[in-house]
């Protein structure tokens, strides 16, 4: 039986056409919700599976908007290249999570990131990975770790 539930979203995100691919990826991995913070969904050709008849999508204007928003006892995890970052290798997936995501190219603001656990994907090169991907990482490393 299920325990918990959790979610991923983005933070301004730079092309429509990522949030099609995260919600499919959400849907294959049991996801709850995606959301957005500063930006409308329009209907993708990547979400193929038309996620959207099954997993709900929150739109948010502003990122004040999305804290009064979050389930109550739950848990902010930004996904982000910074110095404080913990390595997703490591880490363990809390119960109640919700995952933020930065678009490719402004990431997360430096003030959300504070006060709150951030984890990054190992990379091999200096680059950041196309946001869908790097959700679709983070998806699968919690489906994987909770198997």
């Amino acid at each position: 039986m299920k325990r918990g539930f959790y979610g991923i979203g983005i933070y301004h995100p730079k092309k429509a056409v990522n949030i099609g691919t995260l919600w499919r990826s959400a849907f294959l991995y049991d996801a709850d919700f995606i959301f957005t913070i500063g930006q409308r969904y329009p209907k993708q050709a990547s979400d193929t599976v038309t996620a959207y008849k099954h997993i709900p999508l929150w739109q948010f204007v502003a990122f004040k908007d999305f804290i009064e928003a979050m389930p109550k006892d739950s848990y902010l995890i930004c996904i982000e290249i910074a110095e404080k970052s913990k390595d997703l290798r490591n880490f363990i997936h809390p119960e109640r999570a919700i995952y933020l995501l930065g678009a490719e190219d402004n990431g997360i603001p430096k003030e959300i990131l504070e006060g709150h656990t951030t984890i990054q994907i190992p990379e091999n090169k200096p680059i950041s990975m196309n946001v869908a991907v790097a959700g679709s990482i983070i998806l699968y490393d919690r489906f994987i770790k909770n198997i």
